[in-house]
């Protein structure tokens, strides 16, 4: 009996994606709502909170490289449950904080080595799967990231000022672990295990049966090591690295940015749910359009709108401009999420997609991780936000014309 095509299995395990991104991300980027309750309970600083969520984008993101490697060699249904495990208890230790140092351990350390084994590990198994439809395919998976955006943070804050955000957050760190540790059995490595191939596609002759076995052929492409000798690489490296100084800031400071514009939490956090919204919009529509147009197309159009968005918030007065602002942001993230998995698979091929897209990821994500730092000791130090977005300004311009002239890389090997 030969083997059904992988199409199912491949949808499958993007349903599976989207439901890891969703609630992790949903989480992760909610911290801004409730970093106005937390201000106002322990009475720190907003540079002191800002720094706990900085350590810990440097931590999930340095051990993306571990957890992409792990995914490539192990599987991902080990890699994302044990994550799920350490997430979990770290959102809920961090959920009883008392003091700084509580702080900077549960959540910049602990919750951030369980997010390390979302965004690669799920993101370059779903590209594994698929092929023509990659794009589309990718788009999906990431609409969990988007659509937790879009729905968290509205949810939280409605229920902060009744439960309080202690109760809140412990209630997301028990989903967490539950719910993670059962999907992560659906998620497969890639169709080949199951002698199978990507896009739906029937097995090739190198994949029938034979004495009863089957013969799958290996995944192709370059490895970390030979990425390393092209330029390609280190310009992509550094496009990342210049980009992610900004990225983090709106989902950490939006909130709070809004109060000080003299709007309310509640009116801050519906401008996360606009980043949500639209960067559904940017993952469903730019994901599937870049499948025609090509990936750098799509990566342009992308960090074009991340120059709007942060020149929008520069000279947000009201909740309009803000709100366009946060649709422009949210139309960016989203389409950058899909298309960054898509263009390592691209570029270098399925094989070692994990272990390049976690370098990439981790290095890029350890050095930008100090924007929500830097945002929040200029606000503390200038008492406005303008200098903060003025710097992003400047950091996504940079990155949008390093990545004009990022050349591609040798075709890969296909044996």
């Amino acid at each position: 009996m030969s083997p059904s095509p992988p199409l199912f299995y491949g949808w499958i395990v993007t349903a599976c994606a989207f439901l890891i991104l969703l609630l992790t991300y949903g989480v992760q980027y909610s911290f801004g709502v409730f970093l106005p309750f937390m201000l106002d309970e322990l009475g720190w600083h907003r540079a002191s909170i800002a720094g706990a969520f900085s350590l810990y984008s440097m931590t999930y993101s340095a051990c993306s490289w571990l957890s992409g490697r792990l995914t490539d060699s192990k599987g991902p249904t080990v890699v994302i449950a044990f994550g799920g495990m350490l997430l979990g208890v770290g959102i809920m230790a961090t959920s009883q904080v008392s003091a700084r140092w509580q702080m900077y351990l549960f959540y910049g350390f602990i919750a951030a080595l369980g997010m390390s084994t979302a965004f690669i590990p799920c993101n370059t198994t779903v590209m594994k799967w698929f092929q023509r439809k990659r794009g589309l395919a990718l788009g999906l998976a990431s609409c969990g990231s988007s659509c937790g955006i879009l729905l968290c943070p509205p949810l939280f804050a409605a229920l902060i000022p009744h439960y309080g955000w202690r109760s809140v957050y412990l209630t997301c760190g028990v989903v967490i672990v539950i719910v993670l540790n059962i999907v992560a059995r659906f998620m497969v490595r890639s169709p080949e295990l199951l002698g199978l191939a990507p896009d739906g596609d029937l097995p090739s002759a190198a994949n029938v049966l034979s004495e009863g076995a089957l013969v799958t052929a290996p995944l192709t492409g370059w490895s970390l090591q030979e990425a390393w000798r092209f330029p390609a690489f280190w310009l992509l490296f550094l496009v990342f690295v210049i980009m992610l100084f900004s990225v983090p800031v709106p989902f950490v400071h939006i909130v709070a940015f809004a109060r000080d514009l003299g709007f309310s939490p509640t009116q801050g956090a519906f401008a996360v749910s606009i980043m949500g919204l639209c960067a559904f919009i940017g993952s469903l529509s730019l994901g599937a359009l870049s499948d025609r147009i090509g990936r750098r197309q799509g990566l342009m159009l992308s960090l074009v709108m991340h120059v709007v968005a942060y020149l929008l918030f520069v000279n947000a007065r009201s909740l309009t401009v803000l709100y366009c602002g946060a649709a422009a942001f949210g139309f960016f993230y989203g389409s950058m999420a899909t298309l960054f998995t898509a263009l390592i698979g691209d570029l270098f091929g399925r094989r070692h997609a994990g272990t390049i897209g976690g370098f990439l990821f981790a290095g890029a994500g350890v050095l930008g991780a100090w924007g929500p730092m830097i945002a929040g000791y200029l606000r503390d130090t200038t008492g406005s936000y303008h200098l903060a977005f003025t710097y992003a300004v400047v950091t996504s311009v940079v990155s949008l014309v390093l990545f004009t002239v990022t050349p591609k890389p040798p075709p890969y090997p296909t044996t």
